[in-house]
């Protein structure tokens, strides 16, 4: 399989979590400028969508998006998902939230006109990071191992570093602590500082 990422993006969720998983993949690398990969070819050759993450697996099915394709992962490497009856659930829920609330509010920052629009992305965010740290049960998400949902909930955590964001003091820890794992260090390696 392949995983097609661009450094620092939410694309590196999917490349910490492959990372943990122990799997052996591909990494190629996509300008977003030029929306090139690596190779010399159009990203939108390989998903039609145009941008990052895409993980092609070894029979040529492509997948995007990250709640599908941490999904994916946490179901093909279990030690990565969540047990119990509402398991996979409880992640998709954690999954969607980072998706659809916590990442659009970093998106909002970006595209901040004036100070007032900073000032309120900046609140945003460190509103649903607040409720995000009332969802650590233990030392991650969902107890005492990470999930496919805590190398999504990493990235962002890193994003608000970058941007100097005020974070809960438990999610400086968990971030901290995923700095350590020897995956996450691998990673951010290939994918350089921020």
């Amino acid at each position: 399989m392949k995983l097609y990422y661009s450094p620092m993006t939410c694309s590196l969720a999917g490349h910490i979590a492959l990372e943990e998983a122990g799997v052996d993949f591909e990494r190629e690398l996509v300008n977003l400028a030029t929306k090139q990969t690596a190779a010399g070819l159009p990203i939108a050759s390989v998903s039609v969508k145009g941008h990052v993450p895409v993980l092609q697996l070894d029979d040529g099915d492509v997948l995007t998006e990250n709640v599908a394709i941490l999904d994916w992962i946490a179901t093909r490497f279990p030690k990565l998902g969540v047990s119990g009856d509402l398991g996979r659930t409880r992640l998709i829920e954690a999954l969607a939230y980072i998706s659809t609330e916590l990442h659009p509010a970093f998106k909002a920052l970006l595209h901040a006109r004036d100070d007032q629009g900073t000032v309120g992305a900046k609140r945003a965010i460190r509103w649903h990071l607040e409720f995000m740290s009332e969802c650590l049960k233990g030392e991650y998400l969902f107890g005492d191992e990470p999930s496919a949902a805590d190398c999504y909930l990493f990235v962002v955590l890193l994003w608000a570093e970058r941007f100097k964001i005020d974070v809960p003091a438990r999610l400086i820890c968990f971030r901290e602590q995923m700095k350590f794992r020897s995956a996450v260090r691998a990673v951010l390696i290939i994918e350089g500082p921020l």
